[in-house]
């Protein structure tokens, strides 16, 4: 056989190999919308029930016209659902929405939503007609000028409502973590401390805390992304940060020194995330790809 004839016929194969390759790939990660306005930013469990997974998720929009928060819902090997939800009328909308978490051992679904500039939002969910209210507008203690937030978490450990934010950082600047009680009768977070991390990847125009969450141990978790424009490329890892945990009657911070990725990605920006229990559950994290819309995937789970 001619050599450039085998050439011609690599080519092909190896075209055709990768072409299924990037397929394959693709099934991975689930398509949400399509477009700027629907990047996730945060996102928090709703409903975990049989081979279907719910989650409130909001957008980092600015304008009048477009949403800030939805619902997603993940049913088995089915194309996703979205269903967009309006902002209460009388109620001033947010501007630049970057986390969610839920509101732990709440009967209702509760959770609180917070926007880039430290404002938090408690958010009660109507599941059932999709609808949902504000129940109280408040600020994250601490905030200096230039401080840029786009995580928050809560967790109940030790019997106390933890609270866990932070400042994203960008490229040699620090992010910073922020930590403190929260007391939900009062809507009041007591400022317990503050560290400065930096993760090893991305690099270049790295946010180096994108999202974050914590566990009933303790064991914090983050999502790390950087992208070179509204058309990527982008890159994202997640990492296990440290520990939070109680001596005596204070919460303390022990930060992880070597940060491992337990996950990375170079082809997406993620900016939410959220940990599932159970054997259809894992670390979910969403996307927020810009122009290339919003993405979902299960990293530890069976996609």
């Amino acid at each position: 056989m001619p050599r450039f004839l085998r050439l011609i016929i690599n080519i092909v194969v190896l075209g055709a190999f990768l072409l299924i390759s990037q397929q394959v790939w693709a099934q991975d990660w689930r398509p949400v919308r399509g477009g700027i306005p629907f990047g996730i930013s945060g996102m928090a469990l709703i409903e975990q029930q049989n081979n279907t997974l719910d989650f409130l998720i909001v957008h980092d929009n600015k304008q009048k016209n477009q949403g800030r928060l939805a619902i997603i819902s993940i049913k088995g090997k089915n194309q996703l659902e979205y269903f967009p939800l309006n902002w209460p009328g009388k109620i001033e909308l947010p501007i630049d929405l970057e986390a969610l978490t839920s509101v732990p051992e709440k009967t209702k679904l509760s959770f609180i939503a917070l926007s880039s500039s430290g404002k938090a939002y408690y958010i009660r969910l109507e599941a059932a007609n999709k609808t949902i209210s504000i129940i109280k507008e408040f600020d994250l203690p601490g905030i200096i000028q230039g401080d840029n937030f786009e995580s928050f978490g809560l967790q109940n450990i030790d019997g106390k409502l933890v609270a866990i934010w932070g400042h994203r950082g960008e490229g040699e600047q620090p992010a910073t973590i922020f930590w403190g009680i929260f007391d939900l009768a009062k809507y009041q977070i007591t400022l317990a401390g503050s560290a400065n991390l930096k993760v090893p990847f991305p690099s270049g125009k790295v946010r180096h805390i994108s999202d974050i969450k914590v566990d009933p141990v303790g064991i914090v978790y983050i999502t790390s992304a950087s992208d070179a424009g509204d058309d990527g490329p982008f890159q994202s890892a997640v990492y296990v940060a440290g520990y939070l945990g109680f001596r005596g009657n204070k919460i303390a911070w022990r930060q992880n020194p070597q940060l491992v990725p337990l996950y990375r990605s170079d082809y997406h920006k993620i900016e939410g995330m959220e940990l599932v229990p159970g054997a259809e559950g894992g670390v979910i994290v969403g996307t927020d790809d810009e122009n290339l819309g919003s993405y979902v995937y299960i990293v530890g789970g069976n996609s």
